[in-house]
């Protein structure tokens, strides 16, 4: 047990893990009303993931939890859920929660796989543009209740849905019929029957679902901003405001004591002790978490399905945004920190969240860095945090449940503003134009269409925009030459005799399928004159299937011309690849391919010359 915890600096961790739950306690309680599940669900997942997570984690002193790029995926997939289950949170939630297990358990996979050092393979440029369009969902989504406004609670707004409620109303009492086999065309008597029982709650309940369908997300949000202007709660909007400036202006005196914290403690106080007609946030419950055995009792593999995409890119944001802040954390302690592990540590935790009824969370970067700031030294700094969050749960739930939900609007709004990247954005007039292509695509997709989608969208496009920029500079590098050109400088040196039947192809750079385009050319660029052709190589570290049929097409080619191929400098891969299709040896022998390009003269004066003479007297 001595490799796991080492209580050597557990002063240091237990001061670290207190600083950090103190942080992330604000933030977990944001994110879960941000995330549609409510302030609970925000707070079981930093409880469960903080702590599952730095135990088996890879990182020793990441904190982890509910974040802003796996809110805003969650967001998404909470609402999709929630609208196609009729509205009913209660009756959603285990599809939800199922969708956040699989993609805790694809995380896992994720890191028994080995697939974490790859992570770092993903274009900054869709990092970049998923970053921003987080930092403007997250700012857009929050504009309705930072001033107090809440679509379902507007009678004008939800009217406007109740031919369409009656309708859906209507449809549901047919499709029950028809599933159980009453519905009769000659006569709706069974119909009629159910539709006279229908009451105005009823109807009234299904146009607060279609107008809460109707407003979510960031298009939903734009389109009400006109009316939420029009009756803005100026009591919320205070507490929204003035959750803002204590954030930002505490900051300047000190940054020992979270702003954020402070932000809302001071509001809080505020709303509730001068007795204000404030909204405040879902109830909190005291007690100890209970895991939801229905996710394995009624598991439908049906009611997912749809989902599985969606999983992934949990589980694959999750773990970018977690490396990213193991890498921080590495650089501040000069440790190192284990990938895959990192990953299997995520993945336990987001699953064990999830059983509990908990938001999926990552690696956050701010908590990490003030436990490291404040002492923290071990894993035992991130578990300390997860405790101290569970015991303020059952301490202070009731306290907890008075909190003002326009100050977690308030406290969402800085941490939008905050996780833009600026950096990204600032560079945009510096950048190469197809990066910047691809990261406005990004994150135009990810803000209006489907962050899901955009982020695969953004992975196809950045990785056919530098296949074929490879394609381009390995089809500008490798040029034919002819002896008397002598790009390279052992070339010049050779028998002008020579000069005028020797052809040099040159490839600099990978033989793949961006860039065979230019190279299938290569025997039509031949004179008649020419008897020998040198394919120099030793720049190709790499030839996929498509370069591979490439180069045995040219070669049939050229040697259906009576022109010889030589290859010199042939690398590993590519020679295993000729020598699979058996380009090597039957249509270029192994004495025809020489390790250096002297070798190459060698042969090609004492041998292939010297016998065309033989052959031609």
């Amino acid at each position: 047990m001595k490799k796991l915890f080492d209580f050597k600096h557990f002063g240091g961790d237990v001061f670290g893990g207190i600083t950090a739950g103190i942080v992330a306690l604000p933030l977990a309680l944001a994110f879960g009303v941000s995330s549609g599940l409510g302030p609970t669900a925000g707070l079981y997942g930093a409880i469960f993931i903080g702590f599952f997570a730095a135990l088996f984690g890879g990182t020793n002193t990441q904190i982890s939890g509910p974040t802003a790029p796996m809110t805003a995926v969650s967001m998404v997939v909470i609402a999709g859920i929630i609208a196609v289950n009729d509205g009913d949170v209660n009756k959603a939630l285990p599809a939800i929660l199922s969708v956040f297990l699989l993609a805790g358990l694809m995380q896992v996979g994720l890191g028994f796989m080995g697939l974490g050092k790859y992570i770092k393979y993903i274009p900054y440029p869709v990092v970049s543009g998923v970053m921003s369009a987080i930092g403007v969902i997250i700012l857009l989504t929050q504009i309705l209740p930072a001033v107090g406004y809440y679509p379902k609670e507007d009678l004008q707004y939800v009217s406007q849905f109740k031919p369409k409620a009656e309708e859906m109303i209507l449809r549901n009492i047919l499709e029950e019929e028809s599933k159980e086999g009453i519905l009769v065309l000659e006569s709706f008597e069974e119909t009629i029957d159910k539709s006279s029982k229908i009451s105005e709650n009823d109807i009234l309940n299904e146009s607060k679902t279609l107008a809460g369908k109707e407003a979510s997300g960031v298009v939903g949000a734009i389109k009400l901003i006109p009316q939420a202007m029009k009756n803005i709660s100026w009591i919320e909007l205070f507490l929204t405001l003035g959750t803002i400036i204590i954030i930002y202006g505490f900051k300047k005196i000190t940054k020992k004591i979270p702003s954020t914290l402070v932000a809302l403690i001071v509001m809080s106080g505020i709303a509730d002790l001068s007795g204000l007609n404030y909204r405040p946030v879902e109830k909190i419950p005291s007690g100890l978490p209970m895991p939801h055995f229905e996710l394995f009792t009624s598991f439908d593999l049906g009611m997912i399905s749809p989902y599985i995409f969606t999983a992934l890119t949990l589980a694959l944001l999750g773990a970018i945004d977690s490396l990213l802040t193991s890498v921080v954390a590495d650089n501040m302690t000069k440790t190192k920190h284990n990938p895959n592990k990192e990953l299997v540590g995520q993945g336990i935790g987001n699953s064990v969240a999830a059983v509990f009824g908990g938001i999926p969370g990552a690696g956050a970067t701010i908590r990490t860095v003030v436990n490291i700031n404040a002492g923290g030294k071990t894993r035992l700094s991130g578990m300390i945090a997860g405790i101290l969050l569970l015991l303020t749960l059952l301490l202070l739930g009731p306290v907890a449940s008075r909190i003002p939900a326009a100050v977690l609007a308030g406290i969402l709004i800085t941490v939008g503003i905050s996780v833009m990247d600026y950096k990204g954005l600032r560079a945009i007039p510096n950048m190469p134009r197809t990066e910047v292509i691809v990261m406005i695509i990004v994150l135009l997709l990810s803000t209006f269409w489907n962050l899901v989608y955009a982020v695969g969208v953004g992975l196809v496009i950045a990785s056919i925009m530098f296949m074929k920029k490879m394609g381009d500079l390995t089809e500008e590098r490798s040029e034919i030459q002819t002896l008397k050109d002598t790009p390279w400088p052992d070339e010049a040196e050779l028998d002008r005799n020579l000069k005028d039947k020797v052809f040099i192809k040159h490839i600099d750079g990978p033989l793949f399928f961006g860039s065979t385009n230019k190279f299938q050319s290569l025997s039509k660029q031949i004179p008649e004159n020419a008897e020998v052709v040198i394919i120099r190589m030793s720049k190709v570290p790499y030839i996929d299937q498509s370069g591979l049929y490439a180069m045995e097409d040219v070669i049939i080619d050229l040697i259906n011309q009576d022109i010889k191929v030589l290859l010199v400098g042939l690398n590993k891969q590519p020679r295993y690849m000729l020598e699979r299709i058996d380009i090597i040896p039957d249509l270029i022998p192994k004495e025809h391919i020489s390790e250096g390009f002297e070798d190459c003269v060698f042969l090609l004066k004492n041998k292939i010359i010297e016998n065309d003479k033989q052959l031609k007297n």
